[in-house]
């Protein structure tokens, strides 16, 4: 038998000398000898298993609302990182219906990793802080990692399912709550459960959300803030739906509009039209195809109307390419 010490139990679970005091009085197997106290260690991991019983009854890909994740995990009902003592748990949201700079991708072997942004809203964040620090630390502390992803508030949170930390932390920059560039940390997770793919309707209407908060944005904000914007976030992402999707930055789309202010980049024509909000329509167009390795990034981005675009897809002709590549990479303010 392995016995542990309470400050190596503490160590090892992560946790502080109250929680493991809590958890002694749900319950937690020890002995004493004398004056101290020592865990059999596969008895500690199997008590704390024997609590994730009910975890254990939800159906990956299905949808479940906040109060029932708070009720198997016993989490708190806010936050996108909540941790549990009691079922050894950590619940981590990717919410899809905010301007949070998660990140999916599709390996070679068909696996799906998210790139998911630690916890701290406003500032620099440290890796040591609260659950950035459990996360960091789950491949060691025994603590079982569980993904929901919310695309709207009326289909609540999908689950995925376990996920696993696959490197280490690495930083990016991006804005906090209040709209100020800070360094963050991105975890790689890898999807656990390979079985479950995203409704593609869902994708893009979490897209359709986000872009809604984007053009708002762009009637206060320049050129160049959209563009500092849409580079916050210059990796691409593609998500593993019935086919292959990709997720597009909103910011993006926001600016080349913005840059275009109702002309398209390529017939240099007014819009043919007006949206439903009587705005000039074009649409956003990747010179180099996202199927084909484009990026999505202001400078492979040009606003066309209906008919440039439809042309572009269909005919692909050389010089048009040209034209919008220059429109692209030399109408940047910046």
């Amino acid at each position: 038998m392995e016995y542990k010490t309470s400050n190596e139990i503490q160590e090892l679970l992560g946790i502080s000398r109250t929680t493991l005091h809590r958890l002694e009085k749900e319950g937690l197997p020890f002995e004493k000898l004398g004056r101290t106290k020592r865990y059999e260690l596969f008895t500690v991991e199997y008590w704390l298993s024997s609590r994730q019983h009910g975890i254990e009854s939800l159906i990956v890909g299905n949808h479940y609302s906040n109060d029932e994740i708070c009720s198997y995990f016993k989490v708190g009902n806010m936050g996108g990182m909540r941790r549990s003592h009691t079922t050894n748990a950590l619940v981590i949201i990717s919410d899809h219906t905010k301007m949070y700079d998660d990140r999916f991708e599709v390996n070679s072997e068909g696996e799906e990793i998210i790139h998911y942004t630690g916890m701290g809203k406003k500032g620099d964040q440290d890796l040591n802080f609260a659950q950035n620090k459990t996360l960091y630390g789950s491949n060691k502390n025994g603590i079982k990692v569980y993904l929901f992803e919310k695309f709207s508030d009326e289909l609540g949170y999908v689950y995925r399912g376990q996920v696993r930390l696959i490197g280490e932390p690495y930083e990016e920059r991006q804005y906090g709550e209040d709209n100020i560039l800070r360094k963050v940390y991105m975890f790689p997770l890898m999807i656990l459960n390979k079985n479950v793919v995203i409704e593609e309707e869902e994708v893009r209407q979490s897209f359709e959300d986000q872009l809604a908060i984007a053009e708002k944005e762009e009637k206060f904000l320049s050129l160049k803030e959209l563009a500092e914007k849409s580079r916050q976030n210059p990796a691409r992402s593609k998500r593993k739906t019935a086919t292959i999707s990709y997720v597009r930055n909103p910011y993006v789309r926001a600016y080349v509009k913005k840059r275009a202010n109702g002309v398209c980049e390529l017939c240099e024509q007014p819009a043919h039209f007006n949206d439903k909000n009587g705005n000039p329509y074009l649409e956003c167009h990747h010179i180099e195809f996202l199927s084909q390795g484009g990026s999505d990034t202001i400078e492979n981005c040009v606003a066309l109307c209906v008919v440039c675009h439809k042309k572009a897809h269909i005919v692909n002709d050389p010089e048009d390419r040209l034209k919008m590549m220059k429109k692209a990479g030399f109408d940047n303010p910046l």
